[in-house]
């Protein structure tokens, strides 16, 4: 019997989808053109339009529906509610004409022989003949249905798909696109079940989901059904992997964040899902190992590639075979949509600290008054322009996200349906904060602020502040190379659209007081520490990590990682930790370990602790989370830095240790500088140059060593100038120095973002890069043109 209304998944394509949608003109495509590159799809078939449009037009709704929607006002609640509804009500008591239902039936049994089985359980899943364009998604907007077994149960999962297309949902959402609503069809698609209930799930974006950076790949995973990670209800856990290394054959997971995975969703015995609690022990541990996080990473290169744009895949690891699948991808819509090659910049006037913090979704800053809205059944109680405050939503919620200047859950990480809408939206977004119902005030004015990088703030009152809007593409190239100042890894990715030639100072200050939060050395003595109080600190934070070393190893290696990535292939100049005595003393544990010093500025810092028998194994363990960096991930662009290195003779130690730990100058390309901060690193620059590759100038401790000021002293502080003959003098002697030796010379102090002049000055004296804060790169850059062209440049 010639098949009218069917189609296998092995002859559809992506050209198919005015037949079958874009989902499933997606699945086919997979099916049909990328097993053979390994990617695994299982196995399934689907409904055309035809049969949708034969379903209507057998039961008369086709013209039922078209007087419903004459009389549908868009701009009301109530009518789209009784729309939806009446259209809905109309499908779901339909028949199946006899010939559609034998169709169905008779593939679902050919499905069921092919897995070994009478009745084999599949997915139902919904695919519109509109969906997944590049610039509308229509994610969540119909149903899938899962756990489905037996014919009649099949047949009524399948009416359930037709009618989702008309779930209030997905009425307004085609509103706010312009598609017309009798004119799109659904497509079902019937696929063999993956069974992740025993197992783990997960969604991969081809792309950062927050700045666009198109280097990563990010996977988020849990356990169970995936079904569970869309809600929101879970924080899953999330691994980037490096696209760039990845292909060289580096296993290049740069990191790694346990989610907090409570709960999981498995099967019912008589169909359908059940919630399940997740065992502590699994909740301790990741749900993918590395080998399977590289494998979906290598797919979902192999599917982008194929399509030729960023994609939003979902993937499912069957328990029973312990095999993974790839069970949807469709177009990545939010960074797809973009025009124009355009950087903001937002100043935050805050004065005073958060009152909550969660994960920040967008870049953009939203204000008003909080609205908390407990469930769905209140959304009729939310006003435009308040911020929304729940729980976690789901696709019902829309129609008042859209009209939400902010939105803040308890529940939910990158991945939930918030976070998703509220990106498509342009709405600033903070997710997993699970306290916010609990903890803020409805009524109250506040400010939602998602421009600071990965953590969200939440401030009381309105917070005022700027934006700027740069177009990249007036900005000029100039000789001088200008490069970037950054501490916090989850800026990287954003700040990489900038114009730059990279990192002239990553600090590893930030990753250990930030990310890893305890001193180094108190994890090296973990088990014999004194401090009790620290020790259960240090368990709580280092959750999931029986090594302790390694936490500090990993952690750190992720943060240098971040930056690195982010840059790649440029270089990024990685500052060893550089912590004066009392701030190593203030991080957890420090205290056991840090003499009390009357100047610190001058005491036991830089190099000088590197080979110091007392903190030797913290120095090493920074050597091996720089060696993963280079030599795992395959981020051989970063360049080592040696700070407040007094002597030549300390520089050898230094560079004598980093070789016992496999990161021995010269070799795989590894270039280690020496910063030029203290006048014998001036005076002694020939004899500096000889043990380093090159000198970057710190700016601020040489003005204070070459002034005798204490920059900590706020009474003298004036005095402590940059722009000074003395200190002028000393920069522009070690930049003709470099010069004439051929070794690199550059500047991450913060006078060439603080003074414009003192940057010309820079240039006159030939200097070979700037290194900025990211907030004064665009001026500084316009500055340094300028002057390249009125002066004789040296270079």
């Amino acid at each position: 019997m010639t098949k009218k209304y069917t189609r296998w998944l092995k002859d559809i394509s992506k050209k198919d989808g005015a037949m079958v949608g874009g989902k499933n003109s997606s699945l086919g495509e997979m099916f049909s053109k990328l097993q053979e590159k390994g990617v695994n799809v299982p196995g399934g078939f689907v409904t055309t339009s035809d049969a949708f449009w034969y379903f209507l037009e057998a039961n008369g709704i086709d013209k039922k529906a078209k007087k419903i929607f004459d009389e549908f006002n868009p701009k009301s609640l109530a009518s789209l509610k009784k729309t939806g509804a009446a259209v809905r009500g109309l499908i779901l008591n339909g028949k199946f004409p006899e010939d559609l239902e034998k169709e169905i039936i008779e593939n679902y049994r050919i499905l069921s022989s092919e897995y070994g089985e009478k009745e084999t359980d599949v997915a139902v899943r919904s695919s519109a003949t509109a969906e997944d364009l590049k610039t509308a998604s229509f994610a969540g907007q119909m149903e899938t249905f899962l756990n489905i077994r037996g014919e009649n149960e099949l047949l009524k999962a399948v009416k359930k798909c037709f009618a989702s297309l008309f779930t209030d949902r997905a009425i307004f959402y085609r509103e706010d696109k312009g598609f017309k609503h009798l004119e799109i069809a659904l497509s079902a698609c019937i696929q063999k079940m993956v069974r992740s209930d025993l197992a783990s799930s997960g969604i991969i974006f081809t792309l950062d989901t927050e700045s666009g950076f198109q280097n990563v790949i990010l996977i988020n995973s849990i356990f169970g059904v995936g079904e569970m990670i869309v809600q929101g209800k879970i924080t899953p856990d999330q691994f980037y992997v490096f696209k760039p290394t990845l292909k060289s054959g580096y296993r290049a997971v740069i990191t790694r964040n346990l989610g907090r995975k409570t709960g999981k969703y498995v099967y019912k015995k008589e169909g359908g899902l059940k919630e399940e609690k997740v065992p502590l022990a699994d909740q301790e541990r990741f749900s993918l190992n590395e080998e399977e996080v590289l494998t979906l990473a290598k797919w979902a290169l192999i599917i982008e590639e194929h399509y030729g744009n960023a994609q939003d895949i979902e993937w499912a690891k069957d328990g029973k075979s312990g095999k993974l699948f790839i069970v949807q991808s469709r177009p990545e819509t939010v960074h797809a949509s973009e025009i124009g090659n355009f950087y903001e910049e937002y100043s935050v006037k805050a004065d005073k600290a958060p009152v909550l913090t969660g994960i920040a979704i967008g870049n953009k800053i939203g204000a008003g008054k909080i609205n908390i809205i407990p469930n769905v059944a209140q959304i009729n109680k939310f006003k435009k322009g308040e911020i929304l405050v729940t729980r976690m939503t789901d696709p019902d919620w829309v129609p008042i996200m859209r009209i939400a200047s902010a939105i803040v859950t308890d529940e939910g990480g990158k991945t939930a349906h918030a976070a998703i809408v509220s990106r498509e939206l342009g709405i600033p977004c903070i997710v997993g904060t699970r306290i916010a119902t609990k903890t803020l005030t409805g009524g109250k004015l506040a400010t939602v602020d998602c421009t600071q990088g990965s953590v969200g703030r939440v401030y009381s009152g309105i917070v005022p502040f700027e934006v700027k809007k740069y177009d990249l593409k007036k900005i000029p190239e100039t000789k001088t190379k200008i490069m970037l100042n950054i501490g916090a890894p989850d800026i990287a990715f954003k700040t990489s659209f900038l114009p730059s030639s990279g990192v002239g100072l990553a600090r590893e200050e930030f990753i250990i007081a930030e990310r890893i939060k305890i001193h180094p050395l108190a994890l090296f003595h973990y088990p014999k520490l004194k401090d009790k109080k620290a020790m259960a600190a240090i368990e709580e934070i280092t959750f999931g990590y029986k090594n302790k070393k390694e936490y500090f190893v990993e952690e750190l290696a992720e943060g240098i990682s971040l930056i690195a990535s982010a840059f790649f292939p440029k270089e990024v100049i990685v500052r060893l930790s550089d912590f004066k005595t009392n701030e190593y003393a203030a991080l957890i544990g420090g205290k056991e370990f840090e003499p009390a010093e009357d100047n610190p500025m001058i005491g036991f810092r830089g190099a000088s602790r590197y080979y110091d028998k007392s903190f030797e194994p913290a120095f090493r363990m920074e050597c091996q989370a720089i060696k993963r960096s280079r030599e795992v991930f395959g981020l051989n662009n970063i360049t080592v830095m040696v700070p407040f290195c007094r002597t030549p003779e300390e520089g050898k130690k230094v560079l004598n240790i980093m070789k016992e730990e496999g990161l021995e100058k010269g070799k795989e390309g590894l270039k280690v500088i020496v910063m030029c901060e203290i006048p014998s690193n001036v005076i002694l620059a020939e004899k500096f140059l000889d043990v380093f590759d090159g000198m970057s100038i710190g700016s601020n401790d040489l003005t204070q060593l070459v002034l005798g000021v204490d920059r900590d002293n706020a009474h003298i502080a004036y005095l402590s100038d940059e722009r000074n003959e003395a200190v002028k003098e000393m920069i522009a002697k070690v930049i003709g120095i470099c010069r004439e030796r051929k070794k690199y010379i550059g500047i991450c102090g913060q006078a060439p973002s603080d003074y414009p002049e003192f940057a010309e000055f820079l240039v006159e004296n030939g200097i070979e890069s700037i290194s900025l804060n990211p907030d004064t790169v665009i001026k500084t850059t316009l500055k340094v043109a300028e002057k390249e062209k009125s002066t004789n440049y040296k270079l």
